[in-house]
């Protein structure tokens, strides 16, 4: 029998910290429901259909038990993103995720029967963006190889010079200055114009923070010594989910209330995939021991703000929705406490390795996966 098949037909054991938000138990619902073992590894333990044990993601102590002996590790932990952007806040999320993937790499590597697999969450905001000579959003898949200066089938070396911790400052001027220098071409020391300045500045403060902390998370993930666990960096887009405070909740709610129209000027791209898909995609790279290294967890069709937004509308029976300019939603995001790039900034991510490995989507386009979210939305209604 073929091994991946050996190892989906068995129990399996996975410990998925960070696992108590949407994401989590989503992947949680979907491996109890396959008759798996499943623990999560959670700050607050919570009751569930599964065991839960507390961890802190920073300190060793009784948790590393759960993961002698597992089959898989997925790591989700991380802080909101949901959030304002200053210091305090861009701290908590940078470290939340580099300290917790530090101290996995150290426990894993210490094990004496450790995880088949250990999958780290990353996103799909890795990428910069790139644009056609017509101004036009080009697709990005792992082959892009701009993120770590090189093919990211084979960035893996590249990524263990690349991270340290220590001396960051999470200023927005620095998040800037340090992103808009990684613009430049290598080795250039000429001055950079004035409006490529102020082009990099403006890149810098939407997406640069994304960008680094996506970058340094998975260089911390690939650095890591555990030469008996396959690796795979999950970089994933919005999951959607029929839960109320979720990405689908909080759209689906404006739309119910007649603001669903288009968001911005409409033409960023958003990169998406429903939950099912997520879950079945973790799944199958779990029983794949030939696969591993940096894998979009995306659909196949990222579509514009506006075409989502009408799709949504659609799905929802509801015609028309109001428009809201991105001052609209710059200003709203200071009253709700949140970044309105999370809404405003483009991403056009595709899954170019899953696809090539024979992955099957159930919901490869947004409109049928609208129908179907808001289907199981109104049956819990």
């Amino acid at each position: 029998m073929d091994n991946s098949v050996a190892i989906a037909a068995r129990t399996l054991r996975i410990v998925i910290p960070g696992g108590s938000g949407q994401v989590g138990q989503a992947l949680a619902r979907h491996f109890q429901q396959l008759g798996h073992q499943v623990l999560v590894l959670t700050r607050g333990p919570y009751t569930a259909p599964w065991q839960t044990v507390h961890w802190d993601g920073k300190e060793i102590g009784p948790w590393t038990e759960c993961l002698e002996g597992a089959d898989a590790c997925i790591n989700l932990t991380g802080r909101s993103v949901n959030c304002r952007y200053n210091a305090a806040n861009r701290q908590a999320i940078y470290e939340s995720r580099i300290r917790s993937t530090q101290l996995l790499g150290r426990v894993i590597a210490g094990l004496s029967d450790p995880p088949r697999v250990w999958m780290n969450a990353s996103a799909a905001t890795i990428y910069p963006r790139r644009l056609d000579a017509n101004g036009a959003d080009l697709p990005l898949d792992e082959a892009v190889n701009e993120v770590f200066g090189e093919s990211l089938l084979g960035a893996k070396q590249a990524a263990e010079n690349l991270f340290v911790l220590k001396g960051h400052d999470f200023s927005r001027a620095a998040i800037v200055a340090k992103s808009a220098r990684a613009l430049a071409p290598e080795g250039c020391s000429s001055p950079i114009s004035p409006e490529t300045s102020r082009l990099s500045e403006r890149w810098a403060e939407r997406r640069g923070f994304a960008v680094r902390v996506a970058r340094d998370w998975e260089a911390a993930f690939f650095a890591a010594a555990t030469p008996r666990t396959r690796k795979v960096a999950l970089r994933s887009a919005v999951v959607l989910s029929p839960t109320s405070g979720s990405a689908f909740g909080v759209l689906s709610n404006l739309v119910r209330l007649g603001l669903g129209g288009t968001q911005g000027n409409g033409q960023q791209f958003i990169t998406w995939i429903h939950e099912a898909d997520y879950a079945r995609a973790v799944e199958f790279l779990i029983s794949r021991d030939d696969l591993d290294g940096p894998f979009n967890i995306t659909a196949p069709a990222p579509l514009t703000n506006r075409e989502f937004m009408a799709a949504l509308r659609w799905a929802w029976d509801v015609p028309n929705g109001l428009p809201a300019p991105s001052l609209a939603i710059r200003l709203g995001a200071i009253l709700l406490r949140t970044e309105p790039e999370l809404v405003l900034q483009s991403c056009r991510a595709v899954p170019g390795r899953l696809m090539d490995a024979g992955f099957q989507f159930q919901f490869p386009d947004w409109s049928e996966a609208a129908e179907d979210l808001v289907r199981r939305w109104k049956s819990r209604e």
